[in-house]
């Protein structure tokens, strides 16, 4: 794998570039996040998501009951025994998100330069001229000459099936507003965003308290993706709420920046979460589009020296109806994988998209081509520099791993872990092959019966790049003597020769815990 690899800096023999990729038991390095609903839900379509590469299913709680929902998880748990594909599971919370509510379900047609009253008054039918929301204060938060951006899920002032708001005027709660492009807006529910206008409504919802509750704790979730996360404090409050349930002390959260407050607060919410999720849907509204790649860049940049796992959406809208993302969108899928986004974000693409699977299979395609000019060389250096001297012990051993499986030309590197953090911290240096992460279950007690950790870290190493998990046996403590590790090792090789990543004579790095010692050592295999 690492033989592969080339430089964008150095120069391509043109030809090469047409020389057909090898197929790769990881179709790429980098995770592929999928949104589960009604064109991805069937037993049959997550499988193939599956094995397209799909790491991570995303639940989207912004629209569907807990029953739905519910439904689809069983079809992705029969999904994942079938394929014998490890996926994590992340709920979606809706936040402070403005809807408008079309209880007829007809198609709204808008006119440009026609004129459309958005009313708190729920209770009214949604027509061309008369618009129902689910926010009571949008006449106080906003001004003449606002912009308002609505659509079906998407929505970019470009399409058909979204348009672009100005507000007038007022009359009491309602907002009167122009309409600056023809659109036809179809379905339940669309999405209302207001441009650079601060939405007084708690990052944490009732309603998303509530799925947290009943679905979330339930099904122990590994991800909660909290939208519209604007200070560290939500990141906070949100930790405090799932603390209060046991099996969800362990879920990570990643906050969603979706507008210019998450913007502005980003380094003190990277602090305080487990990863982010650049939203350039709404991000892409609030930003100048020409600022737009300067916060992607600045934003993954910083997620990478904080060896915290960075997400990028709205990659490939197109092919919500198409077979072939556009010229555009596939630059942008390789330049997210080199700008070191850990994993893509597919929504509406793989949600109500009409090829789910195709969709997912094509942009790992793309990210496994980008992985391959990826410099690793001078991430590397620009990551031990930003970290600094002296190294904490972990930090070190991580870094060194990488570095010598790098010299040695290693086929992968086999991680022993319990928490996960170590080989989190490997894959933080980006080595251009595997990090196998052999979890080691830890035994536990709530004084009432025992238990096992191990799935939980497993699962959360499925949307870290390069990260591949691999649970051991329970009955091989973290802590072992050397016997029992080298039991473990054995396991995990044959793991690696069975599904093709290792062969004979190729060198593998070895990173673990002896006693009280961290070790890293290099072996070859036999035949």
């Amino acid at each position: 794998m690492h033989s592969t690899n080339l430089l964008l800096e150095e120069p391509i023999r043109m030809a090469s570039i047409l020389e057909p990729s090898k197929p790769s038991f990881f179709p790429a390095m980098t995770k592929i996040v999928g949104t589960l609903g009604p064109k991805s839900r069937s037993v049959e379509v997550i499988s193939s998501c599956l094995k397209s590469g799909m790491s991570v299913a995303r639940f989207d709680f912004s629209w569907g009951d807990l029953e739905y929902h519910q439904e689809t998880l069983e079809n992705l748990k029969t999904a994942i025994k079938s394929t014998k594909k490890l996926c994590a599971v992340m709920l979606d919370t809706v936040g402070p998100e403005l809807q408008v509510v079309n209880k007829s379900e007809s198609a709204i047609s808008l006119e440009e330069n026609a004129s459309v009253v958005l009313t708190p008054d729920q209770g009214q039918e949604a027509t061309s001229q008369l618009l129902p929301i689910n926010f009571n204060g949008l006449a106080k938060a906003v001004k003449p000459g606002d912009t308002i951006f609505m659509g079906q899920y998407l929505f970019t002032g470009s399409e058909t099936t979204s348009v672009w708001l100005e507000v007038s005027e007022f009359k009491g709660d309602d907002v009167v507003c122009v309409i600056k492009n023809s659109a036809t807006l179809a379905g339940s529910l669309f999405t209302l965003h207001v441009s650079q206008v601060h939405i007084d409504l708690p990052t944490l919802s009732d309603s998303d308290k509530e799925v947290i509750s009943k679905w979330g704790a339930v099904n122990k979730i590994d991800f909660l993706s909290l939208s519209y996360t604007r200070h560290a404090e939500d990141v906070k409050e949100a930790r405090e709420f799932l603390s209060k349930f046991g099996d969800l002390q362990q879920t990570q959260i990643f906050a969603k920046i979706e507008n210019i407050e998450g913007l502005t607060h980003f380094d003190e919410i990277l602090s305080a979460a487990d990863g982010i999720i650049l939203s350039r849907g709404n991000l892409g509204i609030d930003l100048p589009p020409e600022k737009v790649f300067l916060f992607q860049k600045a934003a993954l940049f910083k997620c990478n020296m904080a060896g915290k796992p960075a997400v990028v959406t709205r990659v490939v809208d197109s092919m919500t109806d198409n077979l072939r993302p556009t010229r555009a969108e596939a630059t942008d899928v390789a330049n997210a994988v080199l700008d070191g986004s850990d994993a893509i974000l597919l929504g509406a693409e793989t949600l109500r998209g009409l090829y789910p699977v195709e969709t997912i299979s094509t942009v790992g395609k793309i990210c496994a081509e980008a992985e391959k000019v990826f410099n690793q060389d001078i991430y590397f250096k620009r990551t031990v520099k930003f970290v600094g001297e002296p190294m904490s012990h972990l930090e070190s051993i991580a870094s060194s791993a990488v570095r010598a499986a790098i010299k040695v030309k290693a086929s992968i590197i086999i991680c022993f872990t319990s928490s996960g953090r170590a080989a989190r911290l490997i894959a933080k240096y980006r080595p251009t092959m595997p990090v196998l992460s052999v979890v080691i279950p830890r035994l536990k007690t709530n004084q009432l019966r025992w238990s096992f950790t191990g799935a939980f870290e497993a699962r959360q190493s499925l949307i870290v790049r390069g990260l591949f998990p691999m649970l051991a046996d329970p009955r091989h403590p973290a802590e072992a003597t050397s016997a029992t590790n080298e039991s473990v090792l054995k396991v995990a090789l044959e793991h690696g020769k069975a599904s093709g990543i290792i062969k004979s004579h190729d060198r593998v790095v070895v990173c673990q815990k002896v006693g009280d010692a961290s070790v890293v050592k290099i072996i070859e295999l036999e035949d």
